[in-house]
């Protein structure tokens, strides 16, 4: 039986969880508030090739592995009486941490594709963006916007 006090702990948990999930978007079309009004400069080219890939979110935050720790541990106290209750919170807190820090994994990691682009000056490089809002097809002519300042660099229909 679950205990009063813990029920709430639970909530916060799952609440904090869900916040460390959140992380700005690397898409080519979002900006933050601070890139906003910053000159970029602006190139032209074509798309040689793309390749889809996956954005890691690197560091992870820990707050999964935390919460399923906390969770599996209460989950694992009720097993059993005094010593089985200790040792039924010890391994329900090490699996819940398990399955949390796998959960926060592949809740921020996003899909994500490298974009190859010969630029008219003849320059060739990838840049790497969150998918989403715009497609892109290989010869495609796209923008180019780089931001010298803090040395980002995204692709744009």
């Amino acid at each position: 039986m679950i205990h009063s006090k813990t029920l709430p702990m639970l909530a916060l948990c799952a609440a904090a969880s869900l916040a460390g999930c959140a992380a700005p978007s690397k898409s080519g079309h979002t900006y933050t508030t601070s890139e906003a009004r910053r000159p970029m400069q602006v190139e032209i080219g074509v798309i040689q090739a793309i390749r889809e890939v996956r954005l890691e979110r690197s560091p992870q935050t820990g707050v999964g592995t935390a919460a399923g720790a906390v969770v599996g541990g209460v989950a694992g106290s009720n097993v059993g009486g005094g010593k089985g209750s200790i040792i039924g919170s010890v391994l329900g807190a090490v699996a819940g941490g398990v399955v949390g820090s796998h959960a926060e994994q592949s809740l921020s990691d996003r899909p994500a594709l490298e974009i190859t682009v010969r630029t008219d000056a003849g320059r060739t490089f990838a840049v790497v963006q969150e998918a989403g809002g715009e497609s892109f097809a290989p010869g495609q002519r796209v923008r180019i916007l780089t931001d010298p300042a803090r040395g980002t660099t995204r692709v744009s229909q």
